[in-house]
């Protein structure tokens, strides 16, 4: 199939369009147009709504026409996996069972619920992280890059499941193969780079809003400001050794570059971020409106299968600076 790739900013809302799929973006979920991002879609990743429902893609494409898909920039685990399933389901017709697992493995990787007690090292998420790392290209490059690396790792893993292998966690699945043995091992080694970062990073404790019972639950916190662990969410939770409470960094403040921030808490603790968002956007509105400046709000993780656990800065990039956001979420954390 010919198939031509488009990359746009994330949120971006877009309509179907004839011989058009868009994925993992577009704040909807229809025929042409897959997302999970919005308020209205079902506790599902971008993949595994396309195994649950083929229909969103069988029901738009109908052909081999030429094809253009449109993903984000910066295509991750979820896009990509969701680009691979939806070329895979048109070329068969058909959701096979290697599908489905490369589903279910997205789903636990975009929610940030891979287990704890497994190698990271061995694991696909963790290796394509790897490759991806350290990419000094421009943007347009890497979107490429990512693509092309991505597609023929997840035609990788479809043929392992078919042999099957598991996927979750298997050193075995990468073992003969330079360049993922070499991303294994960059893997090992990002873990002193977390050290490093955590020297200095800021710990904080916070009480948080929990999901499943009224109140608040107190958790360790970590802000890490330009991480250069490419793994600082995933290190962060496993830590039980530098944490107060000795159950992880529960919640997770990172910066990358000055206007970009991303705030997060580890699903398995029970809480959320019901509220922050709201604050930062007052105050995000009061600043750019001294400085006459057009409003982008922060995204709040406000869809069922986020449900408030992950906080994005706008797109244009935030109007505060890494004080004012951290003040806000040491008030936000209080007692």
């Amino acid at each position: 199939m010919d198939v031509t790739y488009k990359f746009v900013n994330y949120g971006k809302r877009l309509e179907p369009a004839e011989r058009t799929l868009v994925l993992d973006v577009g704040m909807k979920t229809v025929p042409g147009v897959i997302d999970h991002h919005h308020p209205d879609a079902e506790a599902e990743c971008t993949a595994s709504l396309i195994t649950k429902h083929p229909r969103l893609v069988l029901d738009h494409i109908r052909d081999s026409d030429p094809l253009t898909i449109i993903t984000h920039r910066l295509p991750d685990f979820d896009s990509l996996a969701s680009i691979f399933l939806s070329l895979k389901l048109l070329e068969s017709g058909r959701i096979d069972a290697p599908m489905e697992k490369i589903a279910a493995y997205t789903k636990l990787v975009d929610s940030a619920s891979l287990p704890k007690n497994i190698d990271l090292s061995g694991t696909p998420y963790a290796v394509l992280r790897a490759l991806f790392s350290g990419a000094k290209k421009s943007e347009e490059e890497i979107n490429v890059d990512r693509l092309g690396q991505g597609l023929k790792f997840m035609g990788f893993l479809y043929a392992k499941a078919e042999e099957a292998y598991e996927i979750v966690e298997c050193r075995q699945l990468f073992a003969g193969i330079d360049r993922y043995e070499r991303a294994m091992r960059k893997v090992e080694d990002d873990y002193f780079a977390y050290l490093a970062d955590l020297a200095r990073g800021r710990a904080l404790s916070l009480w948080l809003p929990r999901t499943d019972l009224p109140g608040r639950k107190r958790v360790d916190g970590l802000i890490v400001v330009n991480p250069r662990s490419f793994l600082t969410k995933e290190w962060t939770r496993r830590d039980k050794e530098h944490p107060v409470l000795g159950q992880g960094f529960s919640f997770l403040m990172t910066n990358f570059g000055d206007t970009r921030f991303i705030l997060g808490v580890d699903p398995e603790q029970g809480i959320s971020l019901r509220g922050l968002g709201g604050r930062l956007n007052e105050r995000e509105r009061e600043k750019r409106e001294a400085s006459a400046r057009d409003f982008v709000a922060w995204y709040e993780g406000n869809c069922p299968f986020f449900s408030f656990r992950i906080i994005d800065s706008p797109q244009d990039g935030t109007a505060l600076d890494p004080d004012e956001i951290s003040d806000i979420v040491t008030d936000f954390g209080r007692e």
